[in-house]
C-alpha cells in the first residue's frame, strides 16, 4: 500500500512513514493511494470471522509493507485482550433501535478500539531504536485517555496530552491526570478543543520543532486510527444484516474521523446506506452537509464535550475525495478556511456528500429528553453522546435499519446522567478507585511558545 498527502498526490510514502509522522510536512493528511475493495464474495467469506480475524484481514490490506499477517495478528490479540467483550464490541437491540457499543476498553471510549493497537504498533516499530518518540496529542476529553492508556510506560515513548481545561468530564480528566508513569504529560490548556488541536497541528507543521523532539501524533488524523475503526462496521454489517439490505449508521461525530471511517468502509464494498452525521449545538457539520457552507463559528460548551468542536480536521479527506483526489483543488479550500474560516462547496461537490452523508443536530434539552426517554423506557442508560446519535433519528424519521454508534459509557458523563435520570451511572470495577486519586497536571496558557517551551524542557 502506498500513500499521498491530500496536498499532495506526487509524493508517495510508506506505511512506516504515515504512521510515524502523523501529519504530512505539506500540512495535508495521509491518504491511501488506492483503496482495496471486496466483491459480494468477498464479504460472505468475511461475515464468519470474528472480531479479531476481521481486524487481522481489513488492517493487513494497509500496512503490508511493514507487517505480515503474523505480525498483525499477534498486534491485534494483545491490542484487545483486555476487553471486557468477547468480540472487542457489543451490538444491544430493544424495539427497533440498534446500538453498537464501542466503550468496552480500558478507558469507556470507542477510541481504546484504535488507540490500542497503535500502542503496540509503536512498541513494535520502535523495538530496536535507541531514539525517543513524542507523542503530541490534543483531546476533547476521549482520545488523551485512550492515548494515554496504549502509550503509558512504553519504551521510547513520551506522549504530551493537551485538553481544554475545565472543559471536560471530571471522569474523563480523571482518567488521564491519575495516570503515575513518568512519560505521561498532561497540559491543561486555557481555551477549548479547537485552540488544543489548532497548537497541535502548528507544532506539526514547524519542521524544526518536530525534528528537535522527534514528534508523531495519535489523533484522529492518524491514518491507523481510521483503518481500526473500519472493522466495527464491517463486524456490527455482518452481524445485524441477514440479507443484502443496505444499513444507516449513526454517528456522534466532531473531529469526523469516526464517520470517516464508515466512509472508507462503503468505499471498500460494504453495502452502507447512508452515514449519519450526528451533531450537537456546535453543528458545523449538519451545516456543511446541509447547504454546501464550511463556517466556523463559535465553540459552545455543551454535556457532550467530545463533539465541542468547529474545526473538523478529518473533514479535509473527504474535500480530497468529493474534488475528484485533486490535491490542488483540496489545498485551495483550505486555504479559504485559513484565511476567511469558510470555504464553500460546489454544487457537484455538495451532491456529491449527500449520496453518502446526511446530517442533524440536536439542543441541550433535546440531548437530555432522549436520555431520560430511553431509561425510562428499556431501564437503559446512555451517555450524551450516544444520546445525540439515537435522537437524530426522530428528527430524521426513516424507516431503515439504523445503527447507533454508542461511543461512550454513561459514567463518563455521571453528573449529567444523575440530573436526568435520578440514577447514578455504575464505573467498572477498575475505573471506580481512580476517581479518589491524586491528579497530575499542568495548567498552561493558549500561548504556543510556551507550550513548545514545556515540551522542550521536558524531552531532554
Amino acid at each position: 500500500m502506498q500513500y499521498n498527502s491530500t496536498r499532495n498526490t506526487k509524493q508517495i510514502f510508506t506505511f512506516k512513514e504515515v504512521f510515524l509522522n502523523g501529519l504530512a510536512s505539506d500540512g495535508g493528511l495521509y491518504i491511501p493511494k488506492n483503496i482495496p475493495s471486496y466483491s459480494l464474495q468477498d464479504l460472505e467469506n468475511l461475515k464468519k470471522l470474528s472480531y479479531e480475524q476481521l481486524a487481522v484481514k481489513i488492517i493487513l490490506n494497509y500496512c503490508s509493507d511493514e507487517f505480515n499477517e503474523t505480525e498483525i495478528k499477534d498486534l491485534v490479540n494483545r491490542s484487545y485482550k483486555e476487553f471486557r467483550e468477547k468480540n472487542v464490541v457489543k451490538i444491544k437491540r430493544f424495539e427497533n433501535i440498534i446500538l453498537l457499543e464501542l466503550f468496552h476498553g480500558p478507558t469507556l471510549a470507542f477510541k481504546d478500539i484504535a488507540m490500542q493497537l497503535i500502542g503496540n504498533m509503536y512498541e513494535k516499530i520502535l523495538t530496536d531504536k535507541n531514539n525517543v518518540i513524542n507523542i503530541v496529542v490534543a483531546t476533547s476529553g476521549d482520545t488523551g485517555a485512550a492515548a494515554i492508556s496504549a502509550l503509558k510506560g512504553r519504551k521510547n515513548i513520551n506522549i504530551f496530552v493537551l485538553h481544554p481545561h475545565n472543559r471536560i468530564s471530571k471522569v474523563q480528566r480523571k482518567l488521564m491526570t491519575t495516570v503515575k508513569e513518568n512519560n505521561v504529560y498532561n497540559l491543561a490548556i486555557e481555551g477549548n478543543f479547537d485552540d488544543c488541536q489548532k497548537l497541535v497541528k502548528l507544532m506539526f507543521i514547524d519542521q524544526t520543532f518536530n525534528n528537535e523532539i522527534n514528534m508523531s501524533g495519535v489523533n484522529s488524523i492518524n491514518w491507523v486510527r481510521i483503518i481500526a475503526q473500519i472493522v466495527y462496521y464491517f463486524f456490527s454489517y455482518f452481524k445485524i444484516n441477514k440479507g443484502r439490505q443496505k444499513i444507516n449508521f449513526s454517528v456522534p461525530t466532531g473531529n469526523f474521523g469516526d464517520v470517516f471511517a464508515g466512509y472508507i468502509a462503503k468505499k471498500m464494498g460494504l453495502p452502507i446506506n447512508k452515514l449519519i452525521v450526528a451533531t450537537n449545538k456546535n453543528d458545523i457539520l449538519k451545516r456543511v452537509i446541509s447547504t454546501g457552507v464550511y463556517k466556523t463559528k463559535k465553540v459552545f460548551q455543551t454535556i457532550s464535550p467530545s463533539m465541542d468542536i468547529q474545526i473538523a480536521s478529518n473533514f479535509e479527506r473527504l474535500i480530497f475525495y468529493i474534488s475528484s483526489n485533486d490535491d490542488q483543488a483540496t489545498i485551495k479550500k483550505m486555504e479559504e478556511l485559513r484565511k476567511n474560516n469558510e470555504f464553500k462547496l460546489s454544487r457537484e461537490q455538495l451532491n456529491f456528500l449527500k449520496k453518502d452523508f446526511i446530517s442533524e443536530s440536536l439542543s441541550e434539552e433535546e440531548t437530555k429528553s432522549i436520555i431520560k426517554k430511553i431509561y425510562k423506557n428499556y431501564n437503559i442508560l446512555i451517555d450524551p453522546h450516544t444520546a445525540v446519535g439515537l435522537g437524530v433519528l426522530d428528527k430524521l424519521s426513516n424507516d431503515e435499519i439504523n445503527v447507533i454508534l454508542s461511543t461512550a459509557h454513561p459514567g463518563k458523563f455521571p453528573e449529567v446522567i444523575k440530573e436526568v435520570t435520578g440514577k447514578y451511572p455504575e464505573l467498572p470495577a477498575k475505573t471506580k478507585k481512580i476517581i479518589e486519586e491524586k491528579e497530575k497536571f499542568n495548567i498552561l496558557p493558549n500561548d504556543l511558545n510556551i507550550i513548545k517551551k514545556f515540551i522542550k524542557e521536558k524531552t531532554k
